[in-house]
């Protein structure tokens, strides 16, 4: 595992770093979010469907559970995935995420204990609230080999 910090000062710095994440990413990438409420989850795959140039807006997919955000040139798209309502594994299951997982960049806000099992290799973000203001700590770790150069 590979462990990295970030910081952000604004919800733009915020959205700034996911589109320099989304650099890194490609289909088959599995990314699990995890953080309290308010700390600005949404607010990152926000930069990160920025920089995968997907289809919007990306908003919080809380009741929808999943949303697909294809690419305008030709990339992976997005699937943004909200676990919060889902009570266990076997929801997630009923999600089929498996099916695409393959071909698109993967992100799951509340994922943290549900969705490890899709893939061997992911980056597991961990976003936190500052003292001040819109501040956010970002922890971004790779698991498994595909993320094992992770700086």
């Amino acid at each position: 595992m590979t462990t990295a910090e970030f910081g952000a000062a604004t919800a733009e710095e915020t959205r700034a770093l996911g589109a320099r994440l989304a650099a890194l990413l490609g289909p088959g990438d599995l990314v699990v979010l995890s953080g309290p409420l308010g700390a600005g989850k949404t607010t990152l795959v926000q930069g990160i469907a920025e920089g995968l140039k997907v289809r919007g807006p990306v908003t919080s997919p809380t009741f929808v559970i999943a949303r697909v955000h294809p690419s305008l040139c030709g990339g992976p798209a997005l699937v943004h995935v909200d676990a919060y309502r889902l009570g266990g594994t076997l929801e997630v299951d009923d999600l089929d995420l498996d099916a695409s997982l393959e071909e698109s960049v993967t992100v799951v806000e509340w994922g943290e204990g549900l969705v490890e099992g899709l893939s061997e290799d992911r980056l597991e973000i961990h976003v936190d609230r500052g003292a001040e203001g819109e501040e956010r700590r970002v922890r971004v770790t790779g698991v498994g080999s595909r993320w094992s150069g992770l700086s």
